[in-house]
């Protein structure tokens, strides 16, 4: 929290020139002039990034009890967390840190989405080379919370930590898993389900990381016509809310897209380590703090429109309110500029 409160109002304001385009002339904002691209990236090596990590841990402290409420799709008392990663490519030649194959560099970014407003709980980014099991030993397990993990992350001896801490899993198997089933619960063929069976593991690593029984659910998902096996600890659920939680678990897919999209992490200012990760936990930053705008102020805009306005009227005397609440305002301040308007001559 150090970092945080020392450098408060300078992160904000490298929030500020992350929402705006970079080297564009900003004359509608009052800034005269080129934003040179060696400042951003002499500030992106300099400062420490944990500074910015430690803001966004800031803005998701407060974001997340203004979403505690959400729905996300299915209705149950206990925090439901998504688990996944996504990739970000790299130039290997200036980005040699990174190395991931013979001929690219990339990092990943690991991420545990609270699906109750889709505000981000923890994220590390490490180089794309590191295996992804090994983010789960960072986790710091929230004693009664599902986790929907994605099955790169299947690892029994880490579940069975998870199991420990009280906590709840939900993966999808593997196909070669070597089983023995203890017992099985009747099901609706109509639903979709197939089984739902308890299992205990019987190959020799997986029976000794994992010694207590299974619950395994077979579903057949009748749009995508895929039938999926599916492996948790929770005995309590009915059966078909397990894929059903499982499917939720697609929003971290639409959280990561839009990061990708809308927050200029494809081009990083910057070459080292430390230069990449401030500039995603900036993205980070401004996304949880677009969310909390839009809770707060009690908007039906959509994050993305949100993000639009106000880097447009950044700089502008306008209440914030009024500047997101006008209808069409997102069109009248594109207009803003000194363009003129083609058919209104």
């Amino acid at each position: 929290m150090a970092f945080a409160q020392l450098t408060y109002r300078e992160s904000l304001r490298d929030i500020e020139t992350c929402l705006r385009s970079v080297g564009a002339r900003l004359y509608h904002l009052g800034i005269h002039g080129h934003v040179s691209r060696s400042t951003l990236a002499d500030a992106n090596e300099n400062r420490d990034w944990r500074i910015y990590a430690d803001l966004a841990q800031v803005l998701i402290g407060i974001a997340r009890p203004l979403y505690a409420q959400e729905s996300f799709g299915v209705e149950l008392e206990q925090t439901v967390y998504a688990l996944d990663c996504t990739t970000i490519d790299l130039c290997l030649s200036l980005f040699p840190w990174a190395r991931y194959r013979p001929k690219n560099a990339a990092v990943k970014m690991h991420t545990l989405l609270d699906l109750h407003g889709n505000i981000p709980a923890f994220i590390s980014v490490v180089p794309a080379k590191i295996h992804e099991i090994h983010v789960l030993d960072q986790l710091v397990v929230e004693p009664g919370s599902i986790y929907l993990v994605d099955r790169a992350y299947l690892d029994f001896q880490r579940l069975y930590t998870l199991k420990q801490a009280l906590a709840f899993f939900i993966i999808r198997a593997r196909k070669n898993l070597y089983y023995q089933r203890v017992g099985s619960h009747p099901v609706d063929p109509h639903t979709g389900l197939r089984c739902d069976q308890i299992i205990r593991l019987k190959s020799f690593y997986p029976a000794r990381y994992y010694p207590e029984p299974l619950r395994r659910i077979r579903y057949h998902d009748a749009a995508t016509r895929k039938t999926l096996v599916f492996l948790t600890n929770n005995f309590l659920l009915p059966s078909l809310a397990i894929p059903q939680l499982y499917k939720c678990r697609w929003q971290i897919e639409l959280f990561f897209k839009w990061v990708k999209q809308h927050l200029r992490i494809k081009r990083f200012y910057g070459l080292s380590p430390n230069a990449v990760k401030t500039q995603i936990w900036i993205a980070i930053s401004v996304y949880v703090l677009v969310s909390i705008v839009r809770k707060r102020l009690g908007l039906r805009l959509n994050l993305y429109p949100i993000s639009q306005i106000l880097s447009l009227t950044l700089f502008e005397k306008v209440p914030l309110l009024q500047a997101l609440s006008q209808p069409g305002s997102l069109d009248q301040i594109s207009l803003s500029c000194n363009q003129l308007d083609l058919f209104n001559l």
